[in-house]
């Protein structure tokens, strides 16, 4: 006899209700130790055996065979059966042959696990010249050592944070990255795939490396003469040391980013993010959302946001909202910290905002492993924090402390200086996951330490056309099996962004406090969650298949033709009041604003104006402490 509805509505109840504990559980972990919170709570141990309890619950072989029986005999409304397709699709993601694998999987979890606590411990920073003469180490995060390298005006100070970077690669392959990789590989061999980045592009995107790297290659040769163009045309007009890593951000933006930084007052960036997103209809479903925005020692050194309860329709039609919790590293006292750490929070909150829409009946619609798209992921965040680079959005948001807009001049200014080398964001992007593929394509005997570090600086040399800014090596993402093998998802992202903004100005004409982007973004690309295919999402949308010709198109875009452009969309943005005077922010959620395990407002208990006055105070306590 065939299970009945009731039969199979149980097995799903069962199923979603074990599934939210333990992603719960591990994603309380995450947050704890990533965070280096304090207590006996959270612990590198209880993170790997949490991350252990999930996986396990993912690759169950009789749960997945269950599934598929029901699948094939049970009779079942059809939006059960939508929940058993995304059952099937994301218990696949996580089969094991046998215990071999499954132990492997087990050991590499444990391995990771170590090696992040070393890294988290790992001291960076540089030594500069005090007062008496004497050199004092000035200890920074990887992110704070990129902030100096493009504010210095000092060369020195500069190189030594390049090459304080450039020490974690050393460090990670002392640390146990070496054997990580060769057990990353002999996993994903064993379960059948080329190696482990093909592993992972197949779990996460749906399709094999081969066709991810022919999307690619066509990318790296539409721009690489461009690529060319911009170093020859850097080094004309700044000399040949422009070139070297430490100093080409520095030579594109240095002295503006410091024009700049008064109309990106950090302590302001929480209530423009929420100002800015009310305005284009966004809101987050009665979400929980927990921010730690400050950088601090022991701290992961980059931004991210994960969702401890992902939302979902519950059995009955109850709306279960999401609870996220996101990260940047801004050190309010550092110049050009406040922008950084503003587009950090557009993006993050980007993250959030998606995954507080996804509609569906299953917690496994929303959370953001495989088989979640990492392309799909991004574009939500990437379109979101694209908005800081518009004339328009700039006029509205970045204003000093009295209120003041960002003039005219400096955007200009912006234009002009990076426009031409643009291109050389996508060269950063594009070298992560052509260095990742270099590295599992490896023969075994060459995966050591020496032949590694070797092979960063051909990446980079061959990507980008020298050595890079941000050392391949210390790329965080490398590192993490959550991460790992997932640049490629920015890459694909970026298209889809460019692209999508193409569909919003020709179809709406604006994007910029437009209430229709909430609403467009939720019906098409946010409510369906994983239960849709990344490139079709982006073709319903914009009628086109996705490419990269939006991009391409951008990035040899003529300076004069765009300084015009952005002009008259400042000219009539500018105009406008000053969002600080616009009354209360409605985003339909529960906001924490925490430092570490400090809680400094909440929302909750005060209105999202009222936590962001909360949170000034906090940050300019803090300076004033440190200073």
């Amino acid at each position: 006899m065939a299970p009945s509805d009731s039969d199979v509505q149980l097995f799903i109840d069962e199923t979603n209700l074990e599934y939210e504990r333990v992603h719960k559980a591990f994603e309380d972990q995450f947050w704890g130790t990533k965070m280096a919170l304090a207590g006996e709570l959270y612990s590198s141990s209880k993170l790997s055996t949490t991350k252990g309890e999930m996986e396990a619950f993912l690759r169950n072989q009789d749960r997945h065979k269950k599934v598929q029986e029901l699948l094939a005999t049970a009779t079942c409304s059809e939006a059960q059966r939508h929940i058993l397709k995304i059952f099937d699709r994301t218990f696949s993601c996580y089969l094991m042959k046998n215990e071999e694998a499954a132990s492997l999987r087990g050991k590499i979890t444990e391995m990771e696990s170590n090696l992040e606590a070393k890294r988290n411990s790992l001291s960076l920073g540089y030594h500069e010249a005090s007062g008496d003469g004497k050199k004092r180490f000035v200890e920074l995060s990887s992110v704070g050592l990129r902030n100096k390298m493009r504010t210095s005006s000092s060369e020195e100070v500069r190189k030594a944070c390049y090459e304080s970077l450039r020490g974690i690669g050393p460090f990670v392959m002392e640390s146990g990255f070496v054997e990580i990789l060769k057990e990353r590989n002999r996993l994903a061999r064993m379960l059948g795939y080329e190696d482990f980045y093909d592993y992972k592009v197949q779990q996460a995107e749906g399709f094999g490396k081969k066709k991810l790297f022919e999307v690619l290659d066509k990318l790296v040769s539409s721009t690489c003469d461009l690529q060319r163009k911009a170093r020859g045309r850097l080094a004309e007009e700044k000399g040949k040391d422009a070139l070297e890593p430490w100093n080409t951000d520095f030579m594109l933006a240095g002295d503006l980013t410091k024009k700049q930084d008064p109309y990106f007052p950090f302590e302001h960036a929480v209530e423009m993010w929420g100002r800015s997103f009310a305005a284009m209809g966004i809101r987050y479903r009665d979400a929980t959302m927990t921010l730690d925005l400050l950088d601090r020692k022991g701290k992961y050194s980059n931004g991210f946001c994960h969702w401890p309860q992902p939302a979902w329709q519950r059995p009955g039609g109850k709306w279960q909202p999401s609870s996220a919790n996101f990260t940047s590293l801004a050190d309010p006292k550092a110049i050009g910290s406040g922008k950084t750490a503003l587009t950090t929070l557009m993006h993050e909150a980007g993250h959030a905002a998606h995954f507080a829409n996804i509609d569906q009946g299953s917690p496994l619609f929303s959370q953001e492993r495989a088989p979640t798209s990492v392309a799909y992921a991004e574009n939500q965040s990437m379109f979101l924090d694209s908005l800081c680079g518009d004339a328009a959005w700039q006029a509205r948001y970045c204003r000093d402390r009295s209120g003041k807009p960002i003039p005219w001049e400096l955007i200009e200014e912006s234009i002009r200086a990076e426009g031409p080398y643009q291109v050389f964001e996508l060269g950063r992007m594009l070298a992560v996951p052509f260095f990742e593929r270099a590295l599992y394509e490896l023969p075994e005997h060459e995966v050591t330490a020496e032949r590694i570090l070797k092979l960063a600086d051909e990446v980079e040399v061959k990507v980008q056309g020298g050595l890079a800014a941000r050392p391949l090596l210390s790329v965080p993402h490398i590192l993490s099996d959550e991460s790992s093998c997932y640049y490629h998802g920015y890459v694909l992202a970026e298209m889809s962004v460019h692209q999508t903004r193409d569909y919003f100005m020709r179809v709406h004409g604006s994007i910029v406090d437009n209430p229709k982007v909430g609403e467009v973004l939720t019906a098409s690309y946010w409510r369906c969650g994983n239960a849709e295919m990344f490139f079709d999402l982006v073709e319903r949308l914009t009628g086109k298949p996705l490419t990269g010709d939006c991009w391409v198109k951008e990035l040899e875009e003529d300076v004069d033709s765009k300084v015009k452009a952005e002009r008259s969309a400042y000219e009539q943005a500018v105009k406008l009041p000053n969002p600080r005077e616009c009354g209360e922010v409605d985003l339909g959620m529960r906001m924490r604003l925490v430092d570490g395990d400090t809680v400094i407002a909440e929302s909750g208990d005060a209105s999202f104006l009222e936590a962001c006055a909360k949170f000034q105070d906090y940050v300019r306590q803090r300076s004033s402490a440190e200073a």
